[in-house]
């Protein structure tokens, strides 16, 4: 593969710090990527270049992420330049691959096989003891229990730690830990364990079977881990396992964007590489190729005090100035936010471009009842899975039927009959609803042909949907997006709406100290940066579910400073 690649030309497009990036090819290297400063088109190239010139084995790259979509978005662009055989995986993934293979070996069974579900056997353990927790209870308790596991705390640490902690689902320290308890005894009765297990146990077999720990040694030897500021200590452990006592470790990151410390994530370890490794490269990418002038200069005002890293500098146009409006009500907010939606729909702008953003899911409610009524098509983030819809099932099973014969049709001609027998047509349903939902995830499936070459094959299509099923690497679905602050990471659209910045939503009720507060305004930070030519930020005085008035987030005093 290597003698296929111009290095010289994956570099060609890449800026001086990219390219200073992609050239730090040994030891140490940390590259600190703030938003829109093109973080995967630096590493993948890195990556490739290291393969170009010798340097590295495609087969001995692993590459680490935080998330399924990340993982399957980065191994999608390495197969574009050429270096698909790199291992690309979240750290879960990697980890759970290796104790399927060595479990067997050293405890004569099987690998325990994984929880589906966390939150539904907390709810089950809740009820045997007749505790009661909503939906948004058992969700808390289950991000407890996580940051307990991600922060390496045994039961009995925790225990003594728990009043000092955060009340969570309104239980006492001692219900809290009871049900922790109970949680856990119910899950090795089921022979089952939860993701946060299989780093522990991959972490303790490695650090117990030195054969096991040799066979991984010898397998990775470079290692880039992308999001590092959101690197827990009980990850971070497994990779010092994983790297021994080498130190060809690339890891990239902002601390401008850390905002999951609520799951034991922290960007201590990204702030102190360069002490960690003294001989480190240290590389900032400040060149802002996504975002607007006036939008990179209104998100550089939350982070005018952090220091740590240089601010943003936009490479685009001058643009339009965020807006922020006040409403009375939030049925006022959510429908003025619709109709601007609309209007911006009628101009031409593509649903998938355009994104309304909030801080908790409960907000979701009014938004999606405003969409509904000017007939506008929304998805939520984390609603009905992609690869789970019947109609699309039903097409990858045909697919998988029709690719055991040999054909001479070119893929897209074969994958449009196949999603035509199920239903769909060159145009879309005029109505919105049922069979409109139905095209749309048809039409998404038919689109990812255009992503893979012209020659790929009817079975390798069908082994790439495989790939992103597993991964959960789903199509942009043509219709706006809602979504959490926390689930858009890592995502960009054209338009950008950020309602309900209110006091107790941005900076949320719970957040009391210092430093949840500065966690909250770099999540703002990160709502802001993902808007590439408009953005507004919305509050109501008035709160649906009472008859006070509420404040405007206190962040808007440092955004409105200079504005």
């Amino acid at each position: 593969m290597a003698g296929q690649l111009d290095p010289e030309l994956l570099l060609e497009n890449l800026d001086p710090e990219q390219q200073a990036a992609a050239k730090s090819l040994v030891g140490p290297t940390c590259i600190l990527a703030g938003a829109g400063t093109g973080k995967t088109r630096t590493v993948t190239h890195r990556i490739a270049y290291g393969i170009a010139k010798g340097y590295y084995s495609a087969n001995r790259v692993l590459a680490l992420t935080y998330t399924n979509r990340a993982a399957g978005e980065l191994r999608a662009r390495l197969r574009q330049l050429g270096v698909g055989a790199v291992t690309v995986k979240t750290f879960h993934a990697a980890a759970l691959s290796q104790l399927e293979y060595f479990w067997p070996q050293f405890a004569g069974v099987p690998a325990p096989t994984v929880l589906e579900s966390k939150a539904r056997l907390i709810a089950k353990v809740a009820e045997e003891r007749q505790i009661r927790l909503d939906t948004g209870g058992v969700r808390d308790l289950a991000s407890e229990i996580e940051w307990r596991k991600f922060s390496m705390l045994s039961l009995a640490e925790y225990a003594e730690l728990a009043p000092t902690r955060p009340k969570v689902a309104g239980l006492s320290p001692g219900k809290n830990v009871e049900l922790q308890t109970a949680y856990e005894d119910a899950k090795i009765k089921a022979q089952r364990v939860d993701w946060e297990d299989v780093l522990v146990l991959t972490l303790g077999m490695l650090r117990a079977e030195p054969r096991a720990l040799a066979h991984v040694q010898q397998q990775y030897r470079f290692f880039t881990v992308d999001e590092y500021q959101d690197i827990s200590p009980l990850q971070h452990a497994l990779l010092d396992v994983w790297l021994g006592s080498r130190s060809d470790l690339c890891v990239v990151g902002d601390p401008n964007q850390t905002i999951y410390s609520f799951t034991g994530a922290s960007s201590t370890y990204l702030q102190n590489f360069a002490n960690t490794y003294p001989d480190a490269t240290v590389i900032q990418l400040t060149r802002n190729y996504r975002s607007t002038q006036q939008i990179v200069n209104f998100a550089n005002r939350l982070t005018e005090d952090t220091g740590f890293v240089e601010p943003l500098q936009s490479q685009g146009e001058a643009g339009l100035a965020p807006r922020t409006i006040s409403f009375a009500t939030i049925q006022d907010e959510c429908s003025a936010v619709a109709a601007a939606i609309k209007n911006k729909l009628a101009l031409g702008i593509k649903a998938s471009d355009v994104a309304v953003l909030y801080r908790v899911n409960g907000q979701s409610e009014a938004m999606e009842n405003a969409l509904a009524q000017a007939g506008v098509d929304y998805q939520v983030r984390g609603g009905e899975r992609f690869f789970n819809r019947v109609e699309i099932q039903a097409a990858i099973r045909a697919l998988r039927a029709e690719a055991i014969s040999p054909t001479d049709k070119p893929l897209f001609q074969a994958v449009s009959e196949i999603c035509r027998s199920l239903g769909w047509q060159t145009q879309p349903p005029s109505e919105p609803g049922v069979l409109r939902e139905k095209w749309e995830s048809l039409n998404s499936l038919l689109a990812i042909t255009d992503e893979l070459p012209a020659e790929a094959t009817l079975a390798e299509f069908a082994a790439e949907l495989d790939e992103r099923q597993r991964s959960q690497h789903e199509p942009v679905k043509a219709a706006v997006t809602l979504s959490t602050i926390h689930a858009a990471k890592g995502l960009e659209w054209e338009i950008v709406h950020l309602i309900g910045l209110t006091e107790g939503y941005l900076p949320i009720s719970y957040a009391q100290t210092e430093a949840e507060i500065r966690e909250e305004r770099r999540l703002l930070y990160v709502a802001i940066t993902r808007a590439r030519r408009e953005v507004t930020l919305t509050w109501a005085k008035r709160d649906a579910t009472s008859h006070r008035d509420r404040e405007p987030s206190r962040f808007f005093n440092a955004l409105l400073a200079r504005g």
